[in-house]
């Protein structure tokens, strides 16, 4: 009878599933993040950073995961050559004194089997914040280029840049204080 008991248990912990930590290297050319800010009242302006990195470690039986994201303030892009000089200035990302703006996360929220939040910590200007990511279109699954096993997300969040110290142009608003963050990811599995 204790044997029995024994036996069932011993089954009962075989058939949990063992964690499955998958890690996924975010790819820089469809990742790029974008801002949106109301600009003097009037419309909302966009911008975007060109150069990201990092990965993303999932862990979807365990519902856990991490992100480590990098991105180059100095790829910044407004479409406009003589504002990205002024953003890149002191003015604003200081690009010569801080020239990486970094998120990163041990916080990875699920409901079922989407990650639908990610809460975390962004530094830039030399100043470290909570941030949390909603994270909306979460979908894992074969390239249909490369056949190779992917992920991808769309995440936002709004933050106010006064937080960080950038303050140019507050008292006017151009930029306004609060700024929206999109960011696309996709990631191909290590």
């Amino acid at each position: 009878m204790i044997f029995r008991a024994a036996l069932a248990g011993l089954a009962a912990i075989v058939a949990v599933p063992a964690a499955a930590l998958e890690t996924y290297v975010i790819e820089p050319v469809h990742s790029q993040p974008v801002f949106e800010a109301r600009h003097v009242g009037f419309s909302f302006q966009y911008g975007s950073f060109g150069k990201l990195a990092g990965k993303v470690t999932l862990d979807r039986v365990a519902k856990k995961g991490t992100v480590d994201i990098e991105i180059d303030p100095a790829s910044i892009r407004s479409l406009s050559a003589a504002l990205d000089n002024v953003l890149r200035s002191e003015r604003f990302f200081n690009v010569a004194k801080y020239p990486t703006i970094a998120f990163r996360s041990s916080n990875v929220v699920f409901d079922n089997d989407k990650v639908t939040r990610v809460d975390g910590e962004l530094t830039m200007l030399g100043v470290t914040k909570p941030v949390s990511l909603t994270v909306v279109n979460f979908v894992c699954g074969e390239s249909p280029f490369n056949k190779r096993p992917m992920c991808g997300a769309d995440a936002t969040a709004r933050i106010r840049r006064s937080e960080w110290g950038m303050t140019d142009g507050l008292a006017i608003g151009s930029p306004a204080d609060e700024i929206r963050l999109m960011i696309p990811i996709e990631a191909y599995r290590e």
